[in-house]
């Protein structure tokens, strides 16, 4: 969804089951731990006999009936789209180590339960995005140990799915220096046929049973040709799909090869423009050099990240709440689609794997939590405010503040950002380089309620240091400051029949 608001879920971590019977602890045996709720997770050592850490390996039961349960809760927030980790079956509780892609891990419910979760998401207009890791699997899944077992291509043509051989120490290729994580060699045509073309493929199947789209975890390491087909294919099996991509680089070109990127550049430009070491004019310009490389559209599409399972959450990053509210507020504003960490709306701190991974703590989503009555706020401006979902980008000139319009086809959409990353309070005249907005319209900053007026083109106010201002055009429709735009499209005092 162009401009909708993300909630990425750790299925473990997010909502605890309802009963840890016998029958659900045998789910996880030996070496496996289960853990009560309450319970931090903890940096392990490594468990030799299996190869993984064991904190790799630390369960708290989290299962798509509990996450079922809290849909009214993301719903509450404003969630639009519903971004699960991956949820095929697996050894780790990570399960970014597949050992059966078409299979739901038992450990999360049904397929019952899926389809349920899928259905009664849709039913409450959000989307449901699926994590796809096909850069590489897991060593115990079976394609793996087929391909391993077999004397040649002949004898198995899963053999062309890796890379195998005396020339790696294991007899075949790692990824990330995790010896139970085996490398896929995508150039296999069967292997796509497998993972993406076929219309029983992986990627087909999970869009049949209900999910909307895919978020492609390292794709950078799938790359561009590769990610366009995975995308092309996707939309061929289901109309409308999303294929957005976790790229650690500028986003430009990656956003052309799917629908939009995880905007991990704009996440880092966001922490170092809060954190004073980026200028705000600079950062402004780099926006909009952003979408000169690409279009609006693919930025529009992408998801701004800030936090998640694989680096420090936001309150461990800025333990600073007006530092912190500063950064989000940029997330909100700035186009994308702001993307939510399960448990970063009620201020949970973490920082490198497993802290950033702790349960959700259900006890502190409260309506005096200051933090959740902060990311509620934006959500509902962006809702309210279309500009700040769909509009074109325009980099504002300033001196010291980072400042931007967003603009739509209607003018009374306009909303015109001037965000202070300063430690001093900043006054500044800005010009506003929209012709379509008339002399003495009023603005009105939507966090403090402070109400300006936009003259020759300029708006002149102070901004304290790091804060955000949030200006929309007031309705003034009924006395000459709004009577004027009568002939102007998109005012409420547009008279019929005017045209954009």
């Amino acid at each position: 969804r162009v401009g909708g608001v993300v909630y990425q879920v750790f299925v473990d971590r997010f909502a605890p089951p309802a009963d840890m019977t016998p029958e659900r602890k045998a789910l996880f045996p030996s070496p496996c731990t289960t853990h009560a709720w309450a319970e931090p997770p903890k940096r392990g050592e490594l468990v030799a006999e299996v190869g993984y850490w064991s904190h790799e390996l630390q369960f708290w039961g989290g299962d798509l009936p509990s996450l079922l349960g809290k849909l009214d809760y993301l719903k509450d927030l404003g969630t639009d789209v519903l971004y699960l980790q991956p949820v095929c079956k697996a050894y780790s509780n990570h399960k970014y180590d597949a050992t059966d892609y078409k299979e739901l891990d038992p450990q999360y419910g049904t397929m019952d339960d899926f389809q349920a979760l899928a259905e009664k998401a849709h039913g409450k207009d959000m989307k449901l995005v699926l994590d796809g890791v096909f850069n590489h699997m897991g060593k115990r899944n079976a394609c793996v140990q087929e391909a391993l077992a077999a004397d040649s291509k002949e004898a198995s043509a899963k053999k062309d799915w890796f890379y195998l051989g005396e020339k790696y120490p294991l007899g075949y290729k790692t990824w990330g220096c995790a010896d139970n994580l085996v490398e896929l060699h995508l150039e296999s045509k069967s292997i796509q046929e497998y993972i993406w073309r076929g219309k029983e493929s992986v990627v087909a199947t999970w869009l049949k049973r209900g999910a909307d789209g895919w978020r492609l975890d390292v794709a950078q390491e799938i790359g561009f040709d590769m990610l366009t087909s995975i995308t092309t294919a996707a939309h061929r099996h289901k109309r409308g799909s999303l294929v957005v991509g976790e790229v650690w680089a500028y986003p430009a070109r990656w956003t052309a090869a799917m629908d939009g990127v995880l905007n991990l550049h704009l996440g880092v430009l966001i922490y170092g423009v809060t954190e004073g070491k980026y200028p705000g004019p600079s950062a402004a310009q780099s926006v909009a050099g952003l979408i000169d490389d690409s279009s609006t559209e693919e930025v529009l599409r992408s998801w701004i990240v800030l936090s998640n399972h694989d680096m420090p959450r936001l309150a461990h990053r800025l333990p600073d709440m007006q530092l912190r509210k500063f950064a989000q507020v940029l997330q909100f504003t700035l186009p994308g689609c702001p993307l939510i960490y399960y448990g970063d709306e009620i201020g949970m701190a973490g920082g490198d794997d497993p802290d950033n991974r702790a349960p959700f703590q259900w006890e502190r989503a409260t309506e005096d939590n200051e933090m959740l009555a902060h990311t509620k706020k934006l959500v509902e401006l962006r809702r309210r405010l279309r500009g700040l979902r769909i509009g074109d980008y325009r980099a504002l000139a300033a001196q010291r503040l980072l400042a931007f319009a967003r603009l739509t086809e209607r003018v009374s959409e306009t909303v015109v950002v001037l965000a202070n990353p300063t430690e001093a309070s900043v006054e500044e005249m800005v010009t506003v380089p929209d012709p379509r907005i008339l002399g003495y319209t009023l603005f009105r900053d939507e966090l403090s309620g402070e109400e300006v007026r936009i003259l020759g083109a300029t708006v002149s106010v102070e901004v304290k240091p790091k804060t955000v201002r949030i200006f929309a055009m007031r309705d003034e429709s009924d006395n000459p400051s709004g009577a004027q735009y009568k002939r102007m499209f998109g005012h409420w005092a547009t008279f019929p029949g005017v045209r954009p």
